[in-house]
């Protein structure tokens, strides 16, 4: 098999015409990270705390400033989404939410059909709260259920049962016409027909969207310190939580919510837009405590991080003017691994025209090689992973990136 792979020079400086305006492909986003919860799951890496009281008109007040701070920086641009994660967002007072976007439709112009999304965890779902978001201007929640049955939700620290998520979730699609919920798979003791009836249970609440995520021991958790010590018994081996990967494929793609990124299903038209976002290298401004953005700007695309620790990100914000800890500016190859990983998860793929801009190029033997084993298809604009090749994506990257 031969490819005809484009070649493309390296452009200009990272400020140049061709790269000034990449971003763009990906639109504009706005994340707003609620870094507090009612109690710590175990599995959990995310910047989240626990707190005994928390002064939410502090905090509005500083999400109002963060927000108009960056507004001033990227003046005119047409905002697609706002995502509010965590922690647990459902914890916001609803008039903290509403001051948020308030705060945004003040410093962007919204687009028409602009997605504002809210997580939220099933302890916390009142039908009250949910309707005073959707009036507050919410208009897609993504819910934490992560299992539907109450031995694993236990043994995952989930302070609530499967009947209290499926009552939250039947609150939650009375209140908002676009309803997500996530799952954990791959989970102790978990075998493939239970996987898959309690997929198929699943599927059957499911509104448009659905996430699906391989449970990872992460070091720094409490899973991570008990896995250590030779704890959590029943663990998959890596041949089990590929067919449950698999499984989880061809289950979904059944029902009509095929996968249009590695973890994330949906119907057609249903693909979250704030994600697509990351996915497809847009830009997107970042508030609270260690939240991560991109933003491009006439010197170039930067990265920037936020204090991680609530008490310091609110001192920063009140005495210094920004919450940042810290901006990067991206070089060239930065930026192209970054699309690399990220646009290659969707089954969509990579641009390859926008890929090549940032002055990288495509290993022709090497995606020959992948194309031959059906792991990649190529076509004149774009390079995807195909469904086989997604089990095995890292790998797959690891040959493209050179």
């Amino acid at each position: 098999m031969t490819l005809d792979l484009p070649a493309a020079p390296p452009p200009d400086p990272a400020t140049g015409p061709s790269l000034s305006d990449d971003w763009r492909a990906g639109g504009f986003a706005l994340y707003v990270h609620w870094p507090f919860c009612a109690a710590k799951c175990p599995y959990c890496d995310f910047n989240s705390h626990v707190a005994a009281s928390i002064d939410q008109p502090r905090w509005l007040a500083a999400y109002r400033a963060e927000i108009a701070r960056l507004g001033r920086e990227l003046p005119g641009r047409v905002l697609n989404s706002i995502f509010f994660g965590g922690g647990t967002p459902s914890l916001m007072a609803p008039e903290t939410v509403a001051g948020v976007i308030e705060a945004a439709r003040a410093a962007w112009p919204f687009a028409n059909d602009i997605e504002i999304t809210l997580e939220a965890n099933p302890t916390s779902v009142e039908t009250g709260r949910f309707r005073a978001y959707a009036d507050g201007g919410v208009n897609r929640v993504s819910m934490g259920v992560q299992a539907l049955n109450d031995d694993d939700l236990r043994r995952l620290g989930r302070m609530h049962s499967a009947a209290e998520a499926r009552a939250a979730f039947d609150i939650a699609r009375d209140c908002f016409a676009r309803v997500s919920f996530d799952l954990i798979y791959a989970r102790q003791d978990q075998d493939r027909a239970h996987w898959r009836r309690e997929l198929s249970q699943a599927l059957g609440m499911a509104v448009d969207h659905l996430s699906a995520y391989q449970l990872t021991i992460e070091p720094g958790t409490a899973f991570g310190a008990r896995h250590a010590k030779g704890g959590l018994k029943g663990l998959p081996d890596d041949d089990l939580s590929a067919d449950l990967y698999l499984d989880t494929q061809e289950i979904c793609a059944t029902a009509g919510m095929p996968a249009y990124e590695v973890s994330n299903h949906a119907r057609p038209g249903a693909e979250s837009r704030h994600n697509l976002v990351y996915w497809r290298q847009g830009d997107w401004a970042a508030v609270g405590p260690g939240a991560h953005g991109r933003l491009t700007l006439a010197s170039g695309r930067w990265a920037t991080e936020a204090h991680p620790a609530p008490g310091a990100w609110l001192d920063a914000v009140e005495s210094r003017g920004h919450g940042d800890s810290r901006r990067e500016l991206l070089d060239l190859s930065d930026r192209a691994l970054e699309y690399l990983l990220m646009s290659m998860r969707l089954a969509e793929g990579m641009e390859i025209a926008r890929y090549l801009a940032h002055g990288a190029r495509l290993p022709r033997q090497r995606v020959e090689d992948l194309a031959g084993l059906g792991l990649v298809t190529l076509g004149p604009e774009r390079l995807a992973a195909t469904a086989a090749g997604r089990p095995v994506l890292n790998g797959i990257l690891r040959e493209l990136a050179e």
